[in-house]
């Protein structure tokens, strides 16, 4: 399976300039023959939350109109990383799924909001898993900060997902956690696992980049560097059996101990 994921800088609070750069870097991406396009978090507006009563995407319409309309005339999968989105007075981080014939195969709202940026204080918090299949196979994404909540993303691998997608805002100072951490996923979950962020700065960060491609043994198969690029990568997923027949983590594991921890 055939990936490219999309680090872009974000123009911040300005979703008019960044519809436009994810149409055109959507189209250019098509062009490396992948069977997925990935996008990062929050690309419509950055994390300018004290504006997003003016610039929130309403009902998510502008984001998925947009998706749809690119996955079906160029035929490609697509995870559309996560936008601000405006729903019956509430905001949401969100997450969008395509399919190459255009169909909306899921959406996720960010489970764990990251206090740091205050999202807590602006966006409401989602409350669903986030599976799906693509091309027959099952996949997952979650979030940014999601990713520091390791019982999240076993969950997820738990029921089958055989790579682990997460669009971030992560920003420069804790570019050490962002990989180490999702190397940590990709070991302990014997999957592939796609981080993809954004680079450049708002008034308040400078984000990472360093976008990662992770094998189910823990290898970066692909990594950028700081500046805007299309990160690409063949997952060879008869990797994810061999990791985890190998390794028996999945058949060792003793749940019955686990449910103390609440």
């Amino acid at each position: 399976m055939e990936i490219t994921c999309i680090q872009m800088a974000v123009a911040f609070g300005d979703p008019k300039t960044n519809f436009e750069n994810v149409a055109t870097k959507i189209k250019t991406a098509a062009q490396t023959g992948a069977d997925v396009i990935i996008l990062p978090e929050m690309w419509n507006t950055g994390y300018a939350l004290t504006e997003l009563a003016t610039i929130a995407d309403e009902e998510g319409k502008e984001t998925q109109y947009l998706l749809s309309k690119l996955a079906e005339q160029l035929k490609v999968n697509i995870i559309g990383g996560s936008v601000a989105v405006k729903e019956e007075g509430e905001f949401y981080n969100r997450t969008y799924v395509y399919d190459r014939t255009g169909k909306l195969l899921s959406q996720y709202d960010k489970v764990h909001l990251f206090g740091l940026m205050a999202e807590d204080k602006y966006l409401t918090a989602g409350r669903m898993e986030h599976l799906f299949e693509l091309d027959g196979i099952k996949q997952s994404s979650s979030i940014c900060y999601d990713l520091r909540f390791s019982e999240w993303q076993r969950h997820h691998a738990l029921k089958g997902a055989h790579v682990l997608y997460v669009p971030a805002q992560w920003p420069e100072p804790r570019l050490h956690h962002w990989r180490t951490l999702l190397q940590a996923r990709a070991i302990e979950n014997q999957c592939f696992v796609v981080g993809i962020n954004v680079c450049g700065n708002n008034p308040e960060n400078i984000f990472a980049g360093h976008s990662l491609i992770v094998n189910p043994w823990g290898e970066i198969i692909a990594e950028a560097d700081a500046e805007e690029r299309f990160l690409s990568a063949n997952l060879d997923l008869e990797q994810v059996a061999e990791a985890r027949g190998r390794i028996p983590v999945f058949a060792d594991r003793r749940p019955e101990l686990y449910q103390l921890d609440k």
